[in-house]
């Protein structure tokens, strides 16, 4: 393999995390504050992971809280680069509640968070090619560009017109 290029089990991050007093609100959940706050940080690992570089985050998508983490869980956040791209990344993280002495796990959370290495005058720089292996690494690579291209358009750094993956998927010419 070459040096511009790895695979997306590379990337592969788990961070485990105990839900303690002072994360919780006054409904004894997590603060979703906190959580975005950890998957943040497991996301950044693994895209530095990838890369190689120091990585700044360049936009989360769609932070929908499924079930609450209650007070004493144990919280485990996997994250893993899905694409790359010149310079940034798209790092999708699950997240998973336990309670462990009723052995009830559940998931909470999804995302998809993007970064972009910077060298050390926080300029962007090239990263390596993600190479996908598995059917769900190569699903999540194929949808990995719509993203993009949607979180380009609605930040209006691309005009609709551009968005041809976007465009395929309504069939619009």
């Amino acid at each position: 393999m070459s040096k511009n290029k790895k695979f997306a089990r590379e990337s592969c991050v788990t961070m485990t995390e105990l839900v303690l007093p002072n994360d919780t609100n006054t409904l004894n959940n997590l603060m979703g504050g906190r959580l975005m706050h950890w998957m943040d940080i497991v996301s950044a690992i693994s895209a530095q992971k990838h890369s190689n570089r120091i990585v700044v985050t360049a936009s989360v998508d769609n932070v929908s809280f499924k079930k609450p983490i209650r007070l004493g869980n144990v919280v485990t956040l996997k994250a893993h680069v899905t694409r790359a791209f010149n310079s940034s990344m798209e790092v999708a993280i699950e997240v998973w509640a336990e309670d462990i002495p009723s052995g009830q796990r559940i998931e909470s959370n999804r995302a998809f968070f993007t970064f972009v290495a910077v060298d050390q005058l926080g300029k962007p720089i090239d990263v390596p090619e993600l190479v996908p292996e598995t059917d769900p690494e190569q699903e999540l690579f194929e949808g990995a560009l719509r993203r993009r291209q949607l979180r380009l358009v609605l930040a209006k750094r691309m005009d609709p017109k551009d968005a041809l993956e976007l465009k395929s998927i309504f069939n619009l010419d």
